[in-house]
């Protein structure tokens, strides 16, 4: 499969200045560092190729969701990590546009990294504001903008669309990796191809369990999303977490399922737990124990798939040749209630003809944390959470439409 838009490879960026927008909108701890640098990491491929054309890269990024500028989401602690990885000088500019950062820009060697304060300081960025991107461009002395940041290409915010006006627009390795990793598996998967949907919401979901339906050889529901599909089948769920409005939503995927494969086989197309690991309140985790569905109790929360469930759904990814998972498998928070999700990673990690998509935000973030590789284990962990749902569910994403046609 060929990505549709040009990268990097195809426009001449030899000695260019180029605006990059990354992605490093990274966990910070309580004292203010990288908690984790995952996305930081995944910009390097898309980096050192700029450096290796001797360009002068300009990098904008945010961080949180900072009202006004706020020196706790400061972008300067991404750019000292990311120096750290180039093992290379960064440049940080604490301001996004105006005179100091047209100097430091100027000023700056010919070949080099310089990164922007968080675009986010700026009202203007999420209101794709055309002024914003005009200044971003011109300041920046770009010849080339660069799209590289996955994780905000479904939002239509200044750094995503608008600034595509001033400058010509191509996407970096991680885009067009993102997008062929995750758009082959939904339209030409290895098969079998095995979906596992978890996570805390069907209504944040809806769009791609529809599009999996249709595409996935079986799915495997777990996380509060399994309760909600448990009671729309009139399950008892006790205090668990879960979706009272979702029903309809429910029963028109089973209306789907059962399209596809027919009444008699529709529960083993579309598997929900069969038991499940319940507790009486998460500040007692320890009194955890695992029953049948029968044996839920009114007052029991479902945190976790059980055990039966886990060998199950094991089973399943183990025949696959391709696999999807998006949506942790219980609270996994908290160790206790992360057993399926960790069987599911070591179950993908040591099946080396897995093809294996992780989607991004709460699934990448476990996948990473658990795997002793940092997420190498797997074929691809994606940085985006929405942008991975949205390209899932088959929606043309605003930040890869208005990059230049390759």
């Amino acid at each position: 499969m060929k990505f549709f838009k040009k990268t990097i490879r195809d426009v001449p960026l030899e000695g260019k200045t180029v605006l990059l927008r990354a992605d490093y909108n990274v966990p910070l701890k309580d004292d203010g560092t990288i908690h984790d640098d995952f996305r930081i990491r995944a910009s390097l491929p898309t980096v050192k190729r700029l450096l290796k054309d001797d360009c002068k890269v300009v990098i904008i990024a945010h961080l949180g969701r900072p009202e006004g500028v706020d020196p706790k989401f400061s972008l300067e602690p991404a750019a000292k990590r990311l120096a750290e990885l180039l093992k290379e000088p960064v440049r940080f500019v604490d301001q996004t546009t105006g005179d100091k950062v047209r100097m430091a820009i100027k000023r700056a060697p010919k070949r080099g990294v310089i990164v922007l304060e968080n675009l986010r300081f700026n009202p203007e960025e999420e209101a794709n504001d055309e002024t914003f991107a005009r200044k971003l461009a011109k300041d920046s002395g770009a010849h080339y903008f660069i799209q590289d940041g996955f994780g905000v290409v479904h939002r239509d915010h200044a750094s995503t669309a608008a600034i595509t006006l001033f400058l010509p627009s191509v996407s970096g390795l991680l885009l067009e990796k993102e997008y062929l990793s995750i758009v082959s598996a939904m339209k030409d998967p290895k098969r079998p191809l095995v979906a596992v949907m978890g996570g805390a919401k069907v209504s944040d979901k809806i769009q791609v369990v529809d599009e999996l339906v249709d595409k996935a050889d079986r799915l495997l529901i777990g996380g509060a999303m399994a309760n909600t599909f448990l009671a729309g089948r009139g399950q008892k769920v006790g205090m668990s977490k879960y979706e009272k409005d979702q029903a309809s939503a429910v029963a028109s995927i089973y209306t789907a399922a059962t399209a596809k494969v027919g009444e008699a086989k529709v529960d083993e197309f579309l598997e929900l737990p069969s038991d499940v690991v319940v507790a009486k309140s998460l500040d007692t985790p320890s009194s955890h124990q695992n029953v049948t569905l029968a044996e839920v109790t009114d007052d029991d929360m479902i945190l976790d798939i059980g055990t039966a469930t886990t060998a199950r759904y094991v089973e399943a990814i183990v025949s696959a040749g391709t696999v999807i998972w998006n949506g942790t498998l219980g609270y996994a928070e908290l160790a206790v209630f992360a057993q399926g999700s960790a069987k599911i990673a070591e179950a993908l990690a040591t099946h080396s003809h897995i093809e294996s998509i992780i989607g991004g935000g709460d699934t990448a973030d476990f996948a990473i944390h658990w795997d002793k590789k940092k997420g190498d284990s797997f074929s691809h962990v994606s940085t985006g959470g929405g942008a991975s749902l949205e390209l899932m569910a088959g929606e043309k994403l605003p930040g890869i439409e208005h990059l230049l046609d390759a």
